[in-house]
């Protein structure tokens, strides 16, 4: 652990304050090192992580499988360009296709990237196949990323204004709301894109027939369903991909967070019939990097070899009962929901900062995706010990809410 005197915590924040640009409001804590579920700040204090990076690093902090594969590959090939092939992302992206119902890979960075890597691909099959459509259907109350792109599909109402004028040509209907997007589906409907639990909406699941509908749709009407699984995918659900759980292929899907552990990696995978790209349509500076592949393989390869869905189900459920019990005993409380180890406390009072505050102040990380939401999304290979600490913390707070 970095050792932090006062003098120089105060001297670091003076810095921050003069040259780390503003985008978020951030406690003055300092985190100087992180192992499993845990991280540690400049005055020693001990964190339990139950946000884990917004679901990103999903073997924990520092893991070690993921130390080995990064300084492993960079003493030999870091980048040798995109413009050629590299053995780790060779490796991955057969690995990628094996367990999951793609064909092809395409590796870069950030889920934004990712998802924009999908629109581009769904718009130039609506140019060759679809007498040229070109508009994407979303979801109200959906995350898909903060460019300029992503941020005119994603549905949050309080962007509608922010950046004008944004990219046109996306459409938005309400969630597990099937009526709403066959009125919105017309000839230059191309896809539509959606997550199964929408994370950053506060952690609101698909209802599993209006997905099957949703399938059956996008079939009737020859347009692709892309699956935005950057927070849902690689066992977060219990299942190593959520739309195995809603018995349904997407014809593109998203990862991202949790496939690098923490490491800048992103993948667009789409189905053979879908992969339309011409030579110079999509690309990348940093895409395919030997180095991210190499500690993406390792990642997930961890996730199978110690069977990290099987304890995301399982732990996810304790964790569900024992959030149960704090519900009966909380009458503010209004239903716990999720699955696996993406879980939330829906409440009936906006209290929800306070009380990720509170948390935190007791070295508890929890998130507040809105007024009334409690998110956890914990490395998957956490225990059922760690999920007691986590209770016992929330009940001790929620005992103090008025």
């Amino acid at each position: 652990m970095q050792n932090i005197d006062n003098t120089e915590y105060i001297e670091l924040l003076k810095k921050a304050e003069k040259s780390v640009m503003y985008v978020t409001n951030r406690p003055e804590i300092i985190f100087t090192k992180g192992e499993g579920s845990y991280l540690w700040d400049s005055n020693g204090n001990k964190y339990l992580d139950m946000i884990a990076g917004w679901a990103v690093c999903c073997l924990g902090h520092s893991s070690p499988v993921m130390v080995e594969a990064m300084t492993q590959q960079a003493k030999v090939l870091i980048n040798p360009s995109p413009a050629f092939y590299n053995k780790p992302a060779i490796e991955f992206a057969s690995l990628l296709t094996e367990i999951s119902c793609m064909d092809k890979v395409f590796f870069i960075n950030s889920g934004a990237e990712a998802n924009e890597g999908a629109i581009k691909l769904a718009r130039k099959y609506g140019q060759k196949y679809l007498n040229g459509a070109y508009e994407i259907i979303t979801t109200w109350n959906s995350f898909h990323g903060r460019t300029l792109a992503m941020m005119a599909a994603s549905g949050k109402k309080k962007w509608e204004n922010l950046f004008e004028p944004k990219p046109k040509g996306f459409k938005r209907v309400n969630y597990n709301d099937i009526e709403d997007l066959k009125q919105a589906i017309s000839k230059d409907t191309c896809a539509f894109m959606l997550e199964l639990v929408q994370g950053e909406g506060g952690v609101v699941a698909a209802d599993k027939t209006y997905i099957k509908q949703v399938r059956e749709l996008c079939d009737k009407n020859n347009i692709l369903l892309i699956v935005d699984e950057v927070q849902t995918g690689l066992g977060r659900l219990g299942h190593m991909f959520a739309y195995e759980s809603y018995g349904i292929e997407p014809d593109i899907m998203t990862l991202a967070k949790g496939i690098g552990g923490g490491f800048p990696l992103s993948a667009t995978l789409a189905k053979d019939k879908v992969c339309c790209f011409e030579a110079g349509d999509q690309g990348g500076t940093y895409c395919s990097t030997p180095l991210a592949t190499a500690v993406g393989k390792a990642v997930v390869d961890e996730i199978i070899k110690s069977d990290l869905c099987n304890n995301a189900k399982l732990v996810g459920e304790y964790f569900i009962g024992q959030l149960n019990k704090l519900k009966e005993k909380y009458s503010f409380i209004k239903e716990i929901r999720g699955s696996g180890l993406l879980l939330a406390i829906g409440l009936h009072k906006e209290v929800a900062n306070q009380i990720k505050d509170e948390c935190m102040n007791k070295f508890l990380l929890v998130n507040a995706p809105n007024d009334s939401t409690i998110r956890f999304m914990p490395p998957l290979n956490i225990s059922n010990t760690e999920v007691d600490e986590t209770i016992s913390i929330l009940d001790e707070i929620c005992s103090h809410i008025s």
